[in-house]
């Protein structure tokens, strides 16, 4: 056998792998997008088309799906990676003790999402018996108490974003903090004796040499948001309809398991307009980093 056969040989485990659990339920999930009026139960249905696309489109749970995933989106993804890399520039000047800091801030990220999600439940949550620990320190700075769990759009919103930057930065740091202690010395040296600022040595040297990890947080940071569900669970409870809080991703998985779901055709449909936002988002990303990325 060559080296091109003992080369497919090794290859094939991966292949059929991705070809059954990727590629297959991807070919699946495109077909029922289009089948119109089909029944889980007789897995029938009566026509070909568009029309899951139109009623996912007009669908207004759907719609508020879309606002509160790019609202987070919009939100979250660049406070979370500039919040990161503040934090990364502090803990590489910090020498004594870095590791026990780099420990500490990735603590978040190792610990159960939902236990995360009850911990930000019960500081934020209005109760018979109390007003939670936010409210209590809004009270004390003289503001009046606000519903952050059950109450306007906007607090709900703030509690969302503000558990979904707590929740990813650790790994942002944690890559961060690795993409800065890998710059060479000797740059940090050179512009030392020619006596620039700091600003613009983090500006001229830190940024550029450190900007595919950051590209790569911000698309993988992207690509998570859309993809958020579990968070809104932890706070919001199951029936995020309810609480005007759901995302894309609940909204397909409403579709298929929830109250109303039953409806794979809708889910799909949901699922490839999921799929062809972010693949628009990513494309143009990369176009962006094309000039803005040093490699």
């Amino acid at each position: 056998m060559n080296k091109n056969g003992k080369a497919w040989l090794y290859l094939l485990p991966a292949i059929a792998f991705l070809g059954v659990f990727m590629v297959y339920p991807l070919v699946d999930v495109f077909v029922y997008s289009f089948e119109e009026g089909y029944n889980s139960a007789s897995q029938t249905f009566w026509g070909i088309g568009l029309y899951n696309y139109a009623y996912v489109l007009h669908d207004p749970y759907f719609l508020q799906a879309v606002k509160n995933t790019f609202l987070l989106v919009i939100i979250t993804v660049p406070l979370s990676t500039g919040l990161a890399l503040l934090i990364s520039v502090g803990l590489n000047a910090i020498k004594p003790l870095r590791e026990l800091y780099q420990t500490v801030f990735f603590l978040p990220y190792v610990t159960n999402t939902l236990a995360v999600g009850l911990v930000f439940m019960i500081l934020f949550k209005k109760t018979a018996y109390s007003d939670g620990l936010i409210n209590l320190l809004i009270h004390f700075f003289g503001g009046r108490s606000v519903d952050f769990i059950d109450g306007p759009y906007w607090a709900k919103m703030l509690v969302m974003c503000i558990y979904t930057v707590w929740v990813v930065m650790p790994f942002k740091i944690l890559i961060l903090t690795s993409a800065l202690a890998s710059v060479r010395q000797d740059y940090y040296n050179a512009a030392k004796i020619d006596g620039t600022s700091r600003w613009r040595t983090f500006t001229r040297i830190t940024l550029p040499m450190i900007s595919p990890m950051i590209f790569y947080l911000v698309i993988t940071g992207f690509i998570g948001a859309f993809k958020a569900y579990s968070d809104e669970v932890a706070i919001f409870g199951t029936d995020l309809n309810a609480a005007g809080m759901n995302t894309i991703v609940g909204y397909v998985y409403d579709m298929l398991y929830g109250d109303s779901g039953g409806y794979p055709s809708y889910a799909s449909a949901a699922a490839l307009i999921l799929f062809a936002i972010v693949l628009t988002i990513t494309v143009i990303n990369l176009m962006i980093s094309r000039k803005n990325v040093q490699y």
